[in-house]
């Protein structure tokens, strides 16, 4: 009778060990059936687009397992808009494609008029310093 209490919490001990959680490192840990959740989609876009600092960015991106494709933009301090669209095709890469639109101005007072005037501009000098050697019977 004692044999057969034995096998039978043996068997129920086996049953449960086999879809309890693995703690053999301190770190709870589920198998690998239970923790698949499938791969990642998704799908995301927004912009800025603020008149008062003509500041207008934005991005756009969409991935379906290990492909993954997407586009951003900025405008540029020139006036330009420079477009990079990219696309991520499992182990191949990133893989970027960079396009401008627009002309480059500049105006007055920006990068272009002030970089001619640090052409005449003379950088400071400096003198090395002055060695002082103190007696050891005056005070310093």
């Amino acid at each position: 009778m004692n044999t057969k209490i034995l096998i039978l919490l043996g068997l129920a001990a086996l049953a449960a060990s086999e879809s309890a959680e693995d703690t053999s490192n301190g770190v709870l840990q589920q198998s690998h059936e239970s923790s698949e959740s499938g791969e990642a989609k998704y799908d995301f876009s927004w912009a800025v687009s603020d008149e008062s600092s003509e500041n207008h960015y934005g991005h756009q991106e969409a991935r379906d397992g290990d492909n993954t494709q997407g586009s951003y933009y900025v405008l540029l301090p020139d006036g330009r808009r420079q477009t990079v669209t990219y696309y991520v095709d499992g182990d191949d890469g990133y893989i970027a494609d960079v396009k401008y639109s627009g002309e480059a101005s500049f105006e007055s007072g920006s990068y272009e008029s002030s970089s001619s005037s640090e052409s005449s501009f003379e950088a400071p000098r400096y003198a090395p310093p002055q060695r002082r050697y103190y007696d050891s019977n005056e005070s310093k």
